[in-house]
């Protein structure tokens, strides 16, 4: 999975997984049962992240290191709000449920990449053995 669309597709995926399950667990967030309705949320999340994110973060710079990084969740809930308050169909009642919902998100994050990264290593530690057994095997 060395391919950036790939990779990428995979995270879109992950953060959709995070989005439905935050819908299921959070009060005061709600989708509509439609999949352009989440198409949209992922997008709009991720572009966001990738966007504004970065530069809220150089922006509040002081205040996260007062706070020992405290500010990058209430950012992560601000633009959870965000979007909620642009995508007509995804609901988000107020800050706190914009704050869990986006912990949710983060930990779905967290949790599949733990378990991705831990295939990774595993399929690495085999590639190893194999080359220090000196076999003459041909990946295709």
């Amino acid at each position: 999975m060395k391919s950036p669309l790939m990779q990428l597709l995979v995270r879109w995926l992950v953060l959709a997984l995070g989005v439905m399950i935050a819908t299921k667990v959070v009060p005061g967030i709600a989708v509509d049962h439609n999949g352009s309705t989440l198409l949209v949320v992922v997008l709009l999340l991720s572009f966001f992240n990738a966007i504004l994110k970065p530069l809220l973060v150089l922006f509040t710079l002081p205040f996260i290191l007062v706070t020992m990084g405290l500010g990058v969740i209430l950012i992560n809930a601000l633009l959870f709000l965000l979007v909620g308050r642009l995508v007509a169909g995804f609901h988000v009642d107020g800050f706190w449920a914009a704050l869990l919902g986006s912990l949710v998100v983060s930990a779905t994050n967290l949790v599949v990449s733990a378990i991705t990264k831990g295939n990774a290593k595993s399929e690495a530690r085999r590639a190893e053995k194999r080359q220090a057994k000196g076999d003459d095997v041909i990946d295709i």
